[in-house]
């Protein structure tokens, strides 16, 4: 207890007395008090003439403030307390914390150290709650741990879990498995805590390992313990032990009698693409509620199966409510399959429902179903219709755009975002840097201003945003940056990988990108589709034919991978380029028939190196038959037979291109010379002059 001031005086029988007697007298009246307002004037207008000088009834009254939302008075009335003990603290800090504002939380926990209070076991378990139901607050919690230890509260079974807990909450499952592992007594909550910190990061063998201990130490789980292990087996990695763990529970009698279990094996199939367990688990549960339901829909929706999506959404709503979750999930379906009508007829719904107001996730997934497609008008009064943007709110829009193709409103996009004070995440610099990477006007201090933000910020390690930053400055052609990039990395993954392939086959550097590949390999990482179109596209831009040849032949016979036509389109080069026209032309033939206008060009442009009339004009001939409607055909097979000499036909390949009124884009290039960018087209070669005078400068 300490003093505010000099003038107060304690009467805590009477105290207790007087208000057990309020209680009894006017529960009839504070029951039916709805107001906050009117709730504080029956209580103050009883106990003031008696006890407004007391802390045991101002903690009352504090605590009625606080359960009721009403701040303001709370405050007002802590700032007008002579007198506060730990309890009056206790209230002000797990209130704050309980209604989202940590930081006032634990300027009241200071202030109650500076003033001399002891704190309890509740204050030290609101305090750490508060830290690790928070990001940015790690130091905040092991001060606390701190201030622990120096006043002996350590082996105290309530602060030893709720370390535990805080621990296990902020990743730091070493130093709170440690801290359990000391624990002379755990109970069943204790092991929970420990379950659901190794459940949200995916450590399954550790949670299996604790769950075997937990049974050896004679502790008996609960749902709760069940739920975090069936959630730490949603990986196809580990379906046959999530089947195991559900037989138990079967035979413990948990699955039909917990809500929450079921719901967890829903997920878990879903996880694991099990469509018919995912069913048959949900149509085992007694009583439904709007977990089951969404993760029923979710499910269907995920793996793209829209009628069955759609018929259990309609059974739903004869269930009672759709929730959030299921519109994210059905907006999800229509983004992945592009499929517009149904996106529209979901956003009436949302609209009818009361959805598209308050809720960040419905509007983001609305911004980013119209975006995905390409009805980018539609996904900026999404955007608009918000009143306040939030990071993951720009961040649909920005990744909006980028599919669009609508670069350069990325980039502004990220300055507006800036400039209003707007949280910049991963995704943010993610999809910043591909703008960027993609981009005409891609420039070296536009990828470098992004990146030393993103590392002032903490990003500076994170996957995605390594990975778009390899590919920005691969794109401008500083590959010893990418480089460095990936090698700060670490442990990096399959796509890390392939970034920094295709960086290296882009600006030709082909003995480096196979290099890179077998590292890849020696590190027991299986390379992907995309992975081995990148490799080949260093083999092709380096030359590099025996190489490409093994690599392209590998993708089947070692690790199972059906070659695209993009890959076929990569190995027809690599032949052409080596001079290999007849093989080059099986191959072409071989991909899908007639082939396609890509890997045809390829062959056509190798034929004009090496003067092949013969495959040459086999492949003009194909060219014209696959797409007649591109003028860019024609100009090439004219120049085809211009090279072998046949004039006229390449005279007649132009008139007919004339003729049906085909034209072609005029090429612009790009190059910066400190700092503004300098364009010109083909038809502006008066600036070639200019340009290179102000380079020599």
């Amino acid at each position: 207890m300490q003093m505010k001031s000099t003038n107060s005086k304690l009467r805590l029988p009477l105290v207790r007395t007087v208000t057990t007697l309020t209680e009894k007298i006017h529960r009839p009246v504070l029951s039916s008090t709805t107001t906050t307002s009117s709730s504080s004037l029956v209580l103050e207008s009883y106990l003031q003439p008696h006890i407004n000088d007391t802390i045991y009834a101002k903690n009352r009254t504090l605590d009625s403030y606080i359960k009721s939302g009403n701040f303001t008075l709370a405050q007002k009335l802590f700032e007008e307390m002579s007198m506060c003990d730990v309890v009056t603290y206790n209230l002000m800090v797990s209130g704050l914390g309980k209604y989202g504002m940590p930081k006032q939380a634990l300027y009241y926990y200071y202030e109650m150290v500076s003033m001399g209070i002891n704190e309890s076991p509740s204050t030290f378990s609101s305090v750490l709650s508060i830290c690790s139901s928070h990001d940015g607050f790690l130091k905040q919690g092991i001060q606390v741990h701190c201030r622990i230890i120096k006043l002996g509260c350590g082996c105290n079974l309530f602060i030893r879990t709720s370390l535990v807990g805080f621990y296990m909450q902020m990743g730091c499952l070493d130093l709170g498995f440690s801290l359990f592992d000391e624990m002379p007594e755990r109970n069943l909550a204790t092991w929970n805590l420990v379950l659901r910190g190794f459940c949200e990061l995916g450590r399954f063998h550790e949670l299996l390992r604790v769950y075997h201990e937990m049974k050896l130490d004679g502790v008996h789980p609960n749902g709760l313990s069940f739920c975090y292990l069936i959630r730490g087996c949603c990986d196809e990695k580990f379906f046959y032990e999530g089947k195991q763990l559900h037989c138990h529970i079967i035979k413990v009698g948990w699955a039909r009698s917990n809500i929450f279990v079921a719901n967890a094996l829903v997920d878990f199939y879903s996880a694991c693409k099990s469509l018919n367990d995912a069913r048959k688990s949900f149509e085992s549960i007694r009583v439904e509620d709007v977990i089951s339901w969404n993760s029923i829909v979710s499910v269907y929706a995920d793996c793209g199966l829209l009628f069955e999506a759609v018929e259990l959404f309609y059974l739903m709503q004869f269930w009672g409510k759709p929730s959030i979750r299921s519109f994210v999930a059905l907006l999800h379906l229509s983004s992945l399959n592009g499929n517009i009508l149904f996106g529209k007829q979901i956003h009436c719904c949302v609209l009818k429902m009361g959805f598209d107001i308050g809720s960040f996730h419905v509007q983001s997934a609305l911004i980013d179903m119209y975006g995905k497609c390409r009805y980018i008008e539609s996904s900026v009064s999404a955007f608009e219709s918000v009143p306040k943007k939030t990071t993951q709110i720009c961040n649909s829009l920005m990744t909006s755009l980028l599919h669009c193709g609508i670069v350069y409103d990325v980039v502004e996009m990220y300055g507006l975002m800036v400039d209003e004070g707007i949280g910049l995440d991963e995704v943010t610099f993610s999809t910043t840097l591909k703008a960027l990477s993609v981009s005409e006007f891609a420039s070296m201090d536009s990828c470098r201003l992004v990146h030393c933000c993103a590392m002032k910020l903490g990003f500076g390690s994170d996957v995605a945003v390594s990975c778009s930053l390899i590919d920005a400055y691969s794109r401008c052609g500083h590959v010893q940056l990418s480089k460095k990039v990936f090698e700060q990395l670490p442990s990096p993954n399959v796509i890390c990988f392939t970034s920094i392939i295709n960086g290296l086959a882009q600006n030709g550097l082909g003995r480096e990108c196979l290099q890179t590949f077998e590292a890849m390999i020696r590190k027991g990482l299986e390379p992907d589709k995309v992975t081995f179109l990148c490799v080949l596209t260093g083999c092709s831009h380096s030359g590099l034919f025996e190489e490409g040849r093994l690599v392209f032949y590998s993708m089947k016979a070692q690790y199972g991978i059906c070659p695209s036509k993009e890959h076929f389109s990569c190995m027809v080069d690599i032949l052409g380029r080596a001079g290999l026209l007849d093989e080059a032309e099986e191959l072409t033939q071989k991909a899908s028939g007639r082939g396609d206008c890509v890997m045809w060009t390829s062959l056509l442009r190798s034929c004009r190196i090496y003067r092949n009339e013969i495959v040459g004009r086999r492949a003009a001939k194909a060219l014209l038959e696959l797409d007649p409607e591109d003028f860019s055909v024609y100009l090439q097979v004219s120049n085809f037979y211009s090279d072998i000499g046949e004039y006229e036909a390449s005279m007649h390949i132009r008139e007919l291109a004339i003729a049906r009124k085909l034209t072609r884009e005029i090429g612009r290039s790009f190059i910066e010379v400190n700092d503004p960018h300098i364009d010109w087209s083909s038809v502006q070669n008066k600036k070639t002059e200019d340009i290179r005078h102000r380079l020599r400068q």
